[in-house]
């Protein structure tokens, strides 16, 4: 059995272990504790623990009996951190339409019972209730997507800022360790709520605001609910100063109360960064799991996190409102020294999972000018076109790759994260990126695939294209092509698996049809397909929410019920039998025979 103090405790009898008498903070979390760096709460425990801070962890509590899991540590000495998980907990549970997903891959054996719906709230709630005296600090992806007024899908309404439901002292948003630390600190030095209210990148309430003129003042709560409108504007205000390097503080009235949001901390330095991965996590379940399967642990034990961050600024994609648009990039002795510790493990059989991150491609990537940077609030860098301002260039990403397969035991690694084939295609000036950039689609190709490389096209039509912030489908043909010109000189047979969706805003059941015109034609058998899902704060929500673009008030076709959202993906079924009679009346009533010809 190992040892288990070398994972963060998780009962009184692990504290007594380590001779605590009362742990300093203890973090609640919606997924099973997982010592590794790629699950957040077991991240934010060890950075706590590597500052001094006594930090235990009760994973997926007990919120349905007498609530003895909330009650077994007794009180922090200095606060509750509370995380629903590496996922939205309603993403997590259901699909686009509403059903139950087949398992909860952050819960042993897959099980659906492992968490609440909305757990930040339930767990926010009954620790204010045990507890009223101890400070709640929410936090994670969860907490981050809904720190203002933002559309529920599952309730299908405007919801408030989650600090409201879950009654919690502070809010964490973004990859929280410099808070967290801060906010540490600050109750442990006995500070004022002033000094704490001070510290960037959280987010509280008051029930007094001081007109300030540097702050972003967004339409009140109410007056979103009354007019959707306001609430798109709320959305185009937020993420143009969340994509900004220096940012302003947000403020929006809620009831007769005010959400503060302060400014991020700037983007973290690649020896911060370091330093966080550098952490001696076990990179194992905790024992309590033993001969138990955790589906989630089962894909990434053997992956290796490159960098944060993504400017890719798709619209329907949390990534860059959560982790921000700015790349921040690990040293190549900080990812070897990992990729050492991955060999040393008994299961592991020569094989990395994953050199990876957000975007596979981005490593090291990002502004040239650093000051023009720090004016931009572009959503993406890649979309309309890449920007003339963008590093593209991918030799420290080769070096990094080349040094990791170096490592004794290393028999290959493999890219399993999405890559960005609009990267590798921009040709720019500079004919030494250019070069690089076909050595890495070649390498990866030929080095790094195993067996098949996803991409994400998302779609086929322009403008739908368009509203996504994606790059044109002719794109993504001219990478297919260089893919499979690759593999027939290399003499493989790897597969190339493109990932689309429906039902995103501006998509029409023609243009469905034309995307499964467009993808037969290239001889692909569509599998890693998906149905739009609205999730908070991302413009395509916005979009489906209100039904206008935010940034051009013109109103925007979305198939929102679910008869409708069904028959724009049965297009991607069109070579089984079983949908061909459906499909053909829908394109009978659209008035496009000469599809069914194309596509039967």
């Amino acid at each position: 059995m190992p040892d288990s103090r070398l994972w963060l405790p998780t009962s009184l009898k692990e504290c007594r272990d380590l001779g605590w008498e009362q742990p300093d903070v203890i973090l609640f979390s919606g997924d099973a504790y997982i010592d590794h760096p790629s699950f957040g709460a077991a991240v934010i425990g060890r950075v706590l623990q590597s500052h001094g801070f006594r930090t235990a962890i009760i994973p997926q509590p007990n919120w349905q009996d007498d609530l003895r899991d909330f009650k077994k540590l007794g009180r922090p000495r200095l606060f509750f951190g509370v995380t629903a998980g590496t996922m939205d907990s309603m993403v997590n549970r259901y699909t686009a339409n509403k059903r139950l997903r087949s398992e909860d891959a952050y819960t042993p054996d897959g099980r659906h019972t492992g968490r609440p719906e909305y757990a930040t709230v339930v767990y926010s709630t009954i620790l204010k209730r045990l507890f009223p005296d101890i400070p709640v600090v929410i936090g994670g992806i969860e907490a981050s997507m809904r720190r203002l007024t933002h559309y529920d899908y599952w309730q299908n309404k405007l919801l408030p800022s989650i600090l409201v439901d879950s009654k919690a002292d502070y809010l964490v948003y973004g990859m929280g360790e410099k808070s967290i630390i801060a906010i540490a600190n600050a109750i442990n030095e006995g500070n004022g709520l002033q000094e704490i209210r001070n510290i960037p990148q959280i987010g509280y309430i008051v029930n007094t605001y001081i007109p300030d003129s540097n702050d972003i003042v967004l339409n009140p709560h109410s007056e979103c609910l009354g007019n959707r409108k306001k609430q798109a504007e709320n959305f185009k205000a937020v993420e143009t100063e969340s994509n900004k390097i220096e940012q302003r503080r947000i403020v929006q009235q809620t009831d007769n109360r005010f959400v503060v949001i302060n400014p991020s901390y700037p983007p973290f330095t690649t020896e911060e960064l370091d330093a966080i991965y550098d952490l001696p996590y076990t990179r194992l379940p905790h024992p309590r799991y033993k001969g138990k399967r955790i589906p989630a642990y089962e894909m990434i034990r053997h992956s290796v996190t490159l960098h944060r961050g993504c400017f890719g600024g798709c619209a329907f994609c949390t990534i860059s409102a959560h982790q921000g648009k700015q790349i921040s990039s690990r040293s190549i002795e900080s990812v070897i020294k990992e990729v050492r510790q991955i060999v040393s493990m008994p299961d592991f059989k020569g094989y990395i999972s994953d050199l990876g991150g957000p975007s596979a491609n981005m490593y090291s990537l990002g502004g040239i000018n650093k000051e023009l940077c720090r004016k931009c609030a572009r959503p993406s860098c890649l979309h309309p076109n890449v920007c003339k301002n963008l590093n593209t260039d991918l030799r420290p990403l080769l070096q990094l790759y080349h040094a990791a397969d170096s490592v004794p035991g290393v028999k290959k690694s493999f890219i399993g994260s999405g890559i960005r084939y609009d990267i590798l295609l921009h040709r720019h000036s500079d004919p030494g990126i250019n070069a690089a950039a076909r050595q890495y689609t070649r390498e990866l190709i030929e080095k790094h695939v195993s067996g098949r490389l996803k991409v994400a096209p998302e779609h086929t039509s322009p403008k739908v294209l368009d509203i996504m912030r994606k790059p044109s489908f002719d794109l993504f043909k001219q990478f297919s092509a260089e893919f499979f010109r690759i593999n027939k000189e290399l003499g493989l047979k790897q597969q190339l698996i493109p990932y689309f969706i429906s039902s995103h805003p501006g998509c029409t059941p023609q243009d469905m049809a034309e995307l499964a015109c467009a993808t037969k034609k290239l001889d692909f058998k569509l599998e890693q397909v998906q149905d739009f899902t609205p999730t908070p704060m991302t413009l395509s929500t916005e979009i489906f929410y209100s039904g206008a673009n935010p940034y051009t008030n013109q109103e925007v076709y979305t198939a929102t019920t679910p008869a409708q959202k069904l028959a724009q993906k049965e297009f991607f079924f069109w070579y089984d039998p079983q949908h061909r009679k459906t499909i053909m009346e829908q394109l009978r009533k659209m008035g496009r025979q000469d599809l069914i010809k194309e596509l039967f």
